[in-house]
């Protein structure tokens, strides 16, 4: 259902943050800005993880381009290409773990590329993103990193992955196409189970994001907050975040951690 208004972060109780268990997060524009992690953003993740608060990132990006910051970032996993591909740390080592085996990927592939030849053929204008090297199940199309399509030109994408048989949503930056069921509620299920050991409790979580391909995040997490970049994304929206920063993209994710940390006695 629809909310009919954003609330102020200010408003979301501290009785409640002082419950969470951790925070969810997409990375595009909610902690980075353009490709890069903002410094107030990784300062949070690095006071988050001192005052033991999990971080598990969320994300419509690459496996590819998600290793370094798997492997950087204080955060305790990272799933990739909406839900599909798990990234989290071993010692100095990289983990990957996928939802479905490698004879399925393999099979899937073949229908991916067929089909983002297909936007490229029937979308003029369209181009893959630019981190398509390192995509291990999923195919995804530029609007505003690097090109810029608009509405038309992102709704006839969609349009050609969904007749391919494919889930499509459009993040801040990319239009993300993938076969099967998974999305990022089941990638953070997947992670905070298997990673942390916890039962999934959405209740329990924070989740922060930016775009249209938060909404089932947005959906079933309570205390869901978009970054004021946001707004951009609200006439295509069709449910909203419970809550709002101030600021943008990871200045506003910070805002959110700040609160968190001081609504359980760390700030």
């Amino acid at each position: 259902m629809k909310l009919t208004r954003l609330q102020p972060l200010a408003a979301l109780p501290a009785t409640r943050l002082a419950q969470v268990r951790g925070v969810l997060t997409d990375i595009d524009d909610t902690l980075t800005a353009h490709g890069a992690i903002e410094p107030p953003a990784l300062d949070a993740l690095a006071r988050l993880a001192a005052a033991q608060v999990p971080v598990i990132a969320v994300t419509g990006r690459s496996a590819g381009w998600s290793e370094p910051f798997a492997l950087a970032w204080p955060v305790a996993a990272i799933v990739a290409e909406n839900g599909a591909v798990m990234l989290r740390r071993e010692g100095t080592a990289l983990r990957h773990e996928f939802t479905e085996d490698a004879v399925t990927r393999a099979a899937h592939r073949q229908r991916l590329l067929a089909c983002a030849q297909a936007v490229l053929a029937r979308v003029p204008g369209s181009r893959l993103a630019g981190d398509s090297a390192g995509r291990l199940t999923d195919i995804a199309i530029d609007h505003s990193e690097f090109a810029q399509l608009d509405t038309a030109q992102i709704d006839a994408v969609l349009a050609v992955m969904r007749a391919h048989g494919l889930t499509a949503t459009v993040s801040s930056i990319h239009v993300n196409g993938w076969i099967g069921a998974h999305d990022k509620l089941t990638g953070a299920r997947w992670a905070v189970e298997s990673v942390l050991g916890l039962p999934f409790d959405p209740r329990q979580w924070v989740y922060v994001g930016d775009s249209t391909n938060d909404q089932t995040m947005f959906e079933h997490i309570p205390l869901s907050v978009g970054v004021a970049n946001i707004e951009r994304f609200l006439p295509q929206l069709k449910v909203l975040p419970a809550y709002l920063t101030p600021l943008e993209r990871g200045r506003g994710f910070a805002q959110v951690a700040k609160a968190v940390l001081a609504a359980r006695g760390a700030a």
